[in-house]
C-alpha cells in the first residue's frame, strides 16, 4: 500500500484508540524505504510524542521489567521506556521497530502488551496507539519469520514505493531539486536493492536523503562529489546522477522564466525534467512572498510550453500538490487547464 493511504489508516488507528476500535498494525517492507519516517510523520502531524523501542536490541527482561520484594511477593518493576501518563502524556504511539529482528524470547515478551495492552501489572495508557514495522525474511536483513501468535496481533500492511508520495514528502523536506528532478526522470532509482547481492550502497528513499546531504558538503568540492554520492547510493547509481547533476548547466534560465520572458523549453528529457522540478521548488519559495501569484502565472504559462502535455501536467501536479487549493484561485490555471484538455491530472 501506498505511503499516502497507509498515513490515511494510521491516522484513523490513531484515532480509534479513544473510541475502542484500534487494532495494532505491522509495516513490512525492505530497508530504507521510510517505514519509521511514516510513523513518525503521524507523531508530528497530531503533535504527540513518539516512542521508538527497537526490539532487535533488548532482552525478555527488558520489556517485562525487574522483579522486587514487596510485603514477601514478587513484583516487577516496569521499564521507565514504556508509555506512563504521568511522564510521556495521556495520548501517545508506542512504536516497536525492527520487530523481525528480535529474537524470539523478545517477541514472546511482546505478545500480552500489544494485544492485551498489559505487561503483568503493567498497561499502556488508554489514548496510546501501537504500531509496529520490521524487515520481510528475503530482504537480507536480521530477521526472524514472525511466529503466528505474535503475527495474530496485528493487522498488516506492506509498504509499497511510490514516486509521486515521495515527490510530495521530498519538497516539504527541502530535499534539493536536482535530486527530485533525477528521480522523475529515472523513477525506477528510487529503489534499487538486489537481495541476491546484498550491496552495502543502494538507491533508497533514505539513501537519496544522505545523497541531499552529500550535495550540501560536496558541491563546492566537485573532485569529492562523485565518490560521496556513489557512497550513499551505490557506484551505479552515483555515476548517474553525477552526470545528470554535470548536464544541468545546459537548463533554461529559471529566473527568466519566473520574469515572464519566452524561454525556449529544453529538447533533452532530463533538462525538462531538471527545469520542472526547479520551477515547482521557486513556487514553494513564492508562497509567503508578494509576487507569489505572478510567480505562479508564469509558471503555469511555461507549463503549456512543453511539447509533451504530460511534463506541464506533472510539473503543475507536483506545484498543487505543494502549494494547495490556492493555484486554482491564479487567472493563468483555468487556460492551462483547458489546453491540457483530457490529459487527467490527478491520480
Amino acid at each position: 500500500m501506498r505511503p499516502a493511504h497507509l498515513n490515511t489508516i494510521l491516522d484513523q488507528e490513531f484515532y480509534g484508540v479513544r473510541q475502542g476500535h484500534h487494532t495494532p498494525v505491522m509495516l513490512w517492507g525492505p530497508p530504507g524505504i521510510g517505514k519509521s519516517d511514516i510513523i513518525n510523520q503521524i507523531g508530528e502531524r497530531h503533535q504527540v510524542p513518539v516512542i521508538d523501542i527497537r526490539l532487535s536490541q533488548m532482552e525478555p527482561s527488558d520489556l517485562r521489567g525487574i522483579p522486587f520484594n514487596k510485603d514477601n511477593l514478587v513484583s516487577w518493576a516496569p521499564p521507565a521506556i514504556l508509555p506512563n501518563e504521568e511522564r510521556h502524556g495521556k495520548a501517545g504511539i508506542l512504536f516497536l521497530d525492527e520487530i523481525t529482528s528480535a529474537v524470539p524470547s523478545v517477541s514472546a515478551a511482546a505478545y500480552q502488551l500489544i494485544l492485551d495492552r498489559k505487561l503483568g501489572e503493567y498497561a499502556v495508557p488508554d489514548g496510546w496507539a501501537i504500531f509496529a514495522a520490521g524487515n520481510r525474511q528475503g530482504d537480507r536483513g536480521v530477521s526472524y519469520t514472525m511466529p503466528a501468535p505474535l503475527a495474530n496481533r496485528f493487522s498488516h500492511f506492506e509498504v509499497d514505493l511510490n514516486l509521486d508520495d515521495w515527490v510530495a514528502w521530498a519538497y516539504q523536506h527541502d530535499i534539493d531539486e536536482r535530486i527530485i528532478g533525477f528521480l522523475r526522470f529515472r523513477p525506477e532509482q528510487l529503489f534499487n536493492f538486489d537481495p541476491a547481492h546484498n550491496p552495502v550502497a543502494f538507491p533508497s528513499p533514505r539513501s537519496w536523503e544522505f545523497a541531499h546531504r552529500a550535495l550540501k558538503k560536496f558541491s563546492h568540492h566537485p573532485h569529492l562529489l562523485l565518490g560521496s554520492l556513489q557512497a550513499c547510493v551505490g557506484i551505479a547509481a552515483g555515476i548517474e546522477i553525477k552526470a545528470f547533476l554535470d548536464s544541468i548547466d545546459q537548463m533554461p534560465d529559471i529566473d527568466a522564466i519566473l520574469a515572464g520572458e519566452e524561454v525556449k523549453t529544453p529538447n533533452e528529457v532530463d533538462l525538462q525534467y531538471a527545469v520542472a522540478t526547479a520551477l515547482v521548488g521557486r513556487a514553494i519559495k513564492a508562497r509567503d512572498t508578494e509576487d507569489k501569484e505572478e510567480t505562479y502565472k508564469h509558471i503555469l504559462n511555461y507549463a503549456k510550453s512543453f511539447k509533451t502535455k504530460e511534463m506541464g501536467v506533472m510539473l503543475v501536479s507536483d506545484m498543487l500538490k505543494a502549494i494547495g487549493d490556492e493555484l486554482f484561485a491564479i487567472e493563468a490555471f483555468a487556460p492551462w487547464a483547458k489546453e491540457m484538455g483530457d490529459i487527467l491530472l490527478y491520480d
